[in-house]
């Protein structure tokens, strides 16, 4: 018994002295630093601010809208010939709207539900024109994807309406037509809870996200102190990217930046208003009877309670009351 433990001993020494001697120790120091996965589609500098548009005069205040009509037609009866009777013979409403975007347009884990803020536009606006709010298809979108679907005509891309905290600009008035502003958001600034930043101007030099096709990208230019321009597709990118310290901070609308706090709460939103960001419904520019019908729609919940509603649903505090919903400014 002794010889053999002693012949098991031996042999585990030369199989352990066998495998040291054919294996190289790790060089820590050429293995680098792993480096964390970006999303998709990431542009970083001037490749990521929009092409300049040539300044077009589009009036005072450039939030004025066509009036609604002067008696809202019953659901179910749209009026014979117009943009809603085509879109109630098809029997649902088609509109580009966000997935991704906590609180305004995103899909509920829970029941796989597309819920939020601009969803509950959308669907006053199918109770308007069916009697039924969920005679809706929605297709998700980019943020620089909601001029082009309502440019597509009758093909795959085509959509009734755009409901994705669309911000009216003027540059925007000229490729597609707006709704009175439905909420107004102000452009501010997300960083870390850590971070010392309290003012945009103080990241100069530094990388700022936003998405592809929002007008914070090019408006954050114009900052005394301009950042480096980070674009990618979703605001959830910006997210993740703020979290692996890939960026130094995101600026958008309070009312997306909020979403990111209440996902994170190691973030928080700094500095004063960069710029007043309001949101309209979007629609093809020569839908001028879609634009007064929804302009009604709009008047009736701003009158109801349906506005407040949504609002408290969504981004009501206890503390924060329900604001008085914007109030309509007509062209004529």
């Amino acid at each position: 018994m002794k010889r053999l433990s002693l012949l098991g001993i031996v042999l585990l020494a030369t199989l352990t002295t066998g495998c040291a001697a054919t294996t190289s120790p790790v060089n820590l120091a050429a293995a680098g630093t792993a480096q964390p996965p970006q999303p998709g589609n990431v542009v970083t500098g001037s490749a990521a601010l929009p092409k300049p548009v040539p300044p077009v005069n589009c009036g005072d205040p450039t939030t004025a809208s066509l009036s609604p009509p002067a008696a809202m037609p019953a659901p179910g009866q749209m009026p014979a010939g117009s943009t809603m009777a085509a879109i109630q013979r098809r029997g649902y409403l088609i509109a580009g709207v966000d997935q991704n975007t906590f609180l305004f347009g995103y899909r509920d884990p829970k029941q796989n539900n597309l819920v939020g803020f601009d969803i509950d536009m959308v669907h006053d606006v199918a109770q308007a024109i069916f009697g039924d709010p969920n005679k809706v298809v929605y297709k998700a979108i980019t943020s620089a994807q909601r001029t082009t679907v309502l440019k597509g005509g009758q093909g795959a891309d085509q959509v009734d309406m755009v409901a994705r905290t669309f911000t009216i600009t003027c540059a925007r008035l000229q490729q597609v037509a707006f709704s009175t502003v439905y909420y107004q958001a102000s452009r501010r600034l997300l960083v870390p809870s850590s971070s010392k930043v309290t003012d945009i101007n103080e990241l100069g030099g530094k990388k700022v996200c936003a998405t592809a096709g929002s007008d914070s990208l090019s408006t954050n230019q114009g900052q005394k102190n301009a950042p480096i321009p980070v674009a990618v597709n979703d605001w959830s990118d910006c997210l993740v990217m703020l979290q692996q310290g890939e960026v130094d901070g995101v600026s958008t609308d309070d009312t997306i930046l909020a979403g990111m706090v209440a996902q994170d709460g190691n973030t928080k939103i700094v500095g004063p208003t960069i710029a007043p960001e309001p949101y309209g419904l979007a629609f093809p520019k020569s839908n001028t009877d879609f634009v007064r019908f929804v302009n009604g729609v709009l008047q009736q919940i701003r009158t109801n309670g349906s506005w407040a509603e949504s609002y408290r649903r969504w981004l009501g505090t206890p503390s924060s009351g329900i604001p008085a919903p914007p109030q309509p400014v007509y062209s004529n």
